[in-house]
Order: structure tokens, then C-alpha cells, then sequence
């Protein structure tokens, strides 16, 4: 192929994911012998970190991943050490390190990389990108009063955009625009923490009762100046009067395996992984329907051995029954409350208790999120089974998502403590009103006089605020799969209205769950999307 007039490529967002994709494309770039110019344009201060791992953020707002588990790809051509290895002996191998370090890790990881990358020439642009305009082969890039290119390649990394709040959030936008009411966002952590010094002896009620939740909690509580000695809370007496975190379902996800040994019994067999690639594969491509007897075919007989291990006593019909009802109502097997939940996790994850199917279930499941992501990702899958597939492994997350056991027990405490109620937890009414937001369940009622919301939006572009993603799909650059995120193909490129992709133009990342699944892994940054994004832009630019 012919060389073509440009080779200039922008990245519209970095964090985690677009440092993947930039490091893949160091790699590939060393490959072919090529160098290649990449402007890059990300409002952040610490764009290598991006928000999510901002390094300025609270120590106690912890990864949900336990140190031995973290093996992020690194460049070849850079010699970079292991994070564990760059943290040194701060923490256990069993232990979850803060989110800050590891973006302090992986600011340092880009900084190297603009320095002593010798196929990339790196220019970094602090500025927010409004549009993008298509000139014949090429794009140009247009920031506040600033236009650049043109580039023969735009890849977007949008991670969690903000995007309109649904109708329950913009009735309490207004409300407390009304009348005064603190309504409060849980990230960033530090501006919550900030905040929170006003809060002291009020009640603050939590909407979501996921990973998010255990931030707040620790914000509101840790945060203040209290401190946890022997299992049990020692106040500060600045913290709210109370915490009320609640939703649908009012459960807390359940813990992982808290030290290496009790995880490594929930590993599966190299057979077992490869019938589960091939059943991936296979769900990929068909119905609805029968992508769930595929994967409920590839997971029922691991599990049972798995629990079998255990000396639980659940059969394979069991399993494929709790299977089924899972595919149909995420969480319909169980009724536990919020402290069972928290009770009977930190048993199972402590290896005190045999683990339940779901829980059996889940683990297996994260372990087998990279093969997950390799068989599916590259499939063109048709909607209705994405939707199928991309909703089992989302109602999963409560197990295979879940915290450390230390964050449960120090939410235990903070019960027996009083200082945190799950009495509301589940589905409560709420009403506003002057003073605040009434919670409801029964005939028991508390009102708060904040409200933080913790709960992440569905990864919708129709539903971002973002000038950029509103005007590409405007122009038939951005379409989406039905009621899912971006269309687009394996390479990350996107599929235009007219089912084609469009050359130039890429996303990767969340907001193209449907076409990729399990995208919230800090793993999948660095694994095989970003490698296929590089190798197939520069298949097609040299």
C-alpha cells in the first residue's frame, strides 16, 4: 500500500485506556519501523491518571482489585517497572491499594513515554475538542478558537463522560436549585471530603449501594478523622449523625476473595477456559436465547466442581437452575438483607463458609473476563444477544466487582457503630421537601438534609453532554446498538448510519458497551482493543 500524504493521529481523551492504546501503539510502531505524530488533547491535569485514578484523590478511596492481581501490559520499548514492583513493600500482595497510586504509576508510565519513546513524537493540547470536521481522507480538530491537523486518524477515549442526569436526579437537581438542599456528586472524592466538613450531625443518604458507596462512606466517615482500632469505629464527632445508602435491591456487593490461597480454589481448569472461549465465541454470534444455553453450558459443570471443592452439596441442576434465573432476574435467588449480605460475603471470601452458587458463580466469572472480552470483542454481535449477554455480566459485577473484606467489615462497624443505617436501604420512597429528602420504608421514615448520588450512568451517547459526541452522531458518525453504547467494529473504528466504518474516526472504551463487554476493567486499558485499534491503524497508514 501506497504511504499516505498524513500520518498524524489525534487521541481526544487519555486515562488509563488511551495510554493502553498509546503504549500498543509504541509497540506496533517499533514493529513496522515507522514513526508516527500523535497529538493528544485532554483537559486534565493528570491525563495518564485521568479522573478516576486521580492522584491528588483521598489514600482511602481504594482500587477494587487486590495487588496480586494487577498485571497491566506494558511497552516493550520502554523499561518500566511492574506496578507492584514501583509501589515497593507499601502493601500486601492481598492487599487493595489506593486509586492514587496507581495513578501517580501510571502518570510517571506516560511521562516516560513521551520522553523516551523513540517511534512516537508526542504533543500534548490541555483543551477541550468541541467538533471534529472531515476534510476528504483527513480530520481536523477544533478546540475553543484553535484548529488543528489534519490527522488521518482520530481515536476518542471518552471513558465516563458527564451526561444528562435521568428524571429522578433532574427533579432533585431542581429541588435543591429551589430550596436550598445539598445535592452532591461522590467524585471528585477530595471536593466531597471538602464538603463533608459542613455536614457534621446531619443525616446524608447515599443513592447507590455499589463500589462507588464504600468511597463515600469512607469520605464521610475516615475522611472526618475517624479511625477503625480493633475492628470496632472510633468517631471523630465529624461525621454525619447518619449514613443511609440505598437502592433497588438494597445489597452491597459481595467481597472477593480475601488472600490468594481461598482465590486460587476458584480457578479453572485450562480445558474448562477453553470450552468457555469456544462458548463465548459461539454465544456471539446468535440468538439471545442461544447464547444463554452456551454459556450456561460452558460455566455449570466448572461451578460444581468448584463448589464441590468446598464441600458444598448443590448439584449441577441447581446450578443451572440458580443459571437461569440469573439470565432472566439478576438477583432474583436472593432475599438476604444488607448486613446478611455483608455477613455472609465476608464469610465466603474469608473461606469461613462455603461459597453459595452466585458466589461460586461469580468468582469464575471474574476470572475469566479476559477470555470474556478476546472471544466476544471481536464479534459483530447481533444486538438482542449483546443486550442478553452484556446484561448477565453487568447483573454479576455484584460478585465479580466486588470490594476487599476489609472495606465490609469497616461497614459493619459502622453499623454496630450506628453511624450508618441499611434500614432504608431497599427501594425506599422518597419524597422532597423543605428540608431535604424524606426516606420511606414502611412506617418508618428519616430525613436528609444531603443527598450524594453514587450511581454511574448507563453508558448511553445519546445521553452525553458533550458537544463532540452529540455532533457526531448528528452527522451519522456515531450510531448506536439498540438500547446499548456505540457501534463499532472490532478495530474500534465506528459504524457509520450507512452500517460502514468510518475511516479515521475510533472509540474505545465504555461508551461502546454492546460492541465490547466488561470494559469497566482497568485490565482490559492495556489488553487486546488497544492492540487491535494500533495494528490497524497502521495497516492502513504505512
Amino acid at each position: 500500500m501506497a504511504k499516505r500524504a498524513f500520518q498524524k493521529i489525534a487521541i481526544i481523551g487519555l486515562g488509563p485506556r488511551g495510554l493502553g492504546a498509546l503504549e500498543a501503539l509504541a509497540d506496533c510502531a517499533t514493529a513496522r519501523g515507522v514513526r508516527v505524530e500523535v497529538d493528544i488533547f485532554d483537559i486534565y491535569p493528570e491525563p495518564g491518571a485521568g479522573p478516576n485514578f486521580d492522584p491528588r484523590e483521598p489514600r482511602h478511596c481504594l482500587l477494587n482489585t487486590p495487588l496480586r492481581e494487577i498485571d497491566l501490559r506494558r511497552p516493550e520499548a520502554l523499561d518500566f517497572a511492574p506496578f507492584a514492583q514501583w509501589l515497593g513493600r507499601r502493601i500486601g500482595e492481598d492487599d487493595f491499594p489506593p486509586r492514587a497510586e496507581l495513578g501517580q504509576y501510571l502518570e510517571q508510565r506516560f511521562a516516560k513515554l513521551k520522553d523516551a519513546a523513540t517511534t512516537l513524537k508526542i504533543r500534548h493540547y490541555p483543551q477541550q475538542v468541541e467538533s471534529l470536521q472531515r476534510d476528504g481522507a483527513t480530520w481536523h480538530v477544533r478546540a475553543g478558537s484553535s484548529t488543528h491537523g489534519p490527522y488521518a486518524e482520530i481515536l476518542m477515549v471518552p471513558g465516563q463522560p458527564p451526561t444528562r442526569p435521568d428524571d429522578q436526579l433532574a427533579e432533585w437537581k431542581a429541588h435543591a436549585a429551589d430550596h436550598g438542599g445539598t445535592l452532591a456528586a461522590a467524585y471528585p472524592a477530595r471536593l466531597l471530603e471538602k464538603a463533608a466538613d459542613e455536614w457534621s450531625g446531619q443525616a446524608v443518604a447515599i443513592r447507590g449501594f455499589a463500589l462507588s458507596s464504600f468511597d463515600v462512606i469512607r469520605v464521610l466517615t475516615v475522611g472526618q478523622g475517624g479511625r477503625f482500632i480493633g475492628g470496632q469505629y472510633v468517631a471523630s464527632g465529624r461525621e454525619p449523625a447518619c449514613i443511609v445508602p440505598f437502592s433497588i435491591d438494597g445489597k452491597p456487593p459481595y467481597p472477593k476473595p480475601a488472600t490468594g490461597e481461598i482465590d486460587v480454589r476458584y480457578e479453572p481448569t485450562p480445558d474448562e477456559t477453553g470450552v468457555f472461549r469456544k462458548a463465548v465465541s459461539k454465544a456471539s454470534t446468535g440468538t439471545a436465547e442461544a447464547a444463554q444455553a452456551h454459556l450456561t453450558g460452558a460455566l455449570a459443570s466448572p461451578v460444581s466442581r468448584i463448589l464441590a471443592t468446598f464441600g458444598t452439596e448443590d448439584s449441577h441442576s441447581a446450578v443451572c437452575d440458580w443459571l437461569g434465573r440469573e439470565w432472566s432476574d439478576p438477583g432474583c435467588q436472593e432475599d438476604a438483607s444488607a448486613l446478611e449480605v455483608l455477613m455472609n460475603g465476608v464469610a465466603m471470601a474469608e473461606g469461613v463458609s462455603p461459597p453459595s452458587i452466585g458466589y461460586g458463580v461469580g468468582q469464575l466469572w471474574r476470572k475469566w473476563q479476559d477470555p470474556l472480552r478476546q472471544a466476544y470483542n471481536p464479534t459483530d454481535t447481533p444486538p438482542a444477544t449483546a443486550a442478553a449477554i452484556v446484561g448477565f455480566d453487568e447483573g454479576l459485577k455484584r460478585y465479580s466487582y466486588g470490594p476487599p473484606v476489609s472495606a465490609c467489615r469497616e461497614l459493619m462497624a459502622l453499623m454496630d457503630a450506628g453511624i450508618v443505617s441499611t434500614e432504608w436501604a431497599r427501594d425506599p420512597d422518597i419524597s422532597p421537601i423543605d428540608t431535604g429528602w424524606q426516606l420511606k420504608v414502611r412506617d418508618r421514615s428519616v430525613t436528609a438534609t444531603v443527598m450524594i448520588d453514587a450511581v454511574l450512568p448507563p453508558p448511553v451517547p445519546q445521553r452525553v453532554e458533550s458537544a463532540l459526541i452529540c455532533g457526531l452522531i448528528a452527522d451519522g458518525n456515531l450510531t448506536t446498538l439498540e438500547d446499548l453504547g456505540a457501534h463499532t467494529a472490532s478495530d474500534g473504528r465506528l459504524i457509520g448510519d450507512d452500517g460502514k466504518p468510518v475511516q479515521g474516526l475510533s472509540l474505545l472504551g465504555r461508551l461502546a458497551l454492546g460492541s465490547v463487554i466488561a470494559a469497566d476493567s482497568l485490565h482490559d486499558c492495556f489488553g487486546a482493543s488497544s492492540e487491535r485499534w494500533a495494528r490497524g491503524v497502521l495497516s492502513w497508514l504505512y
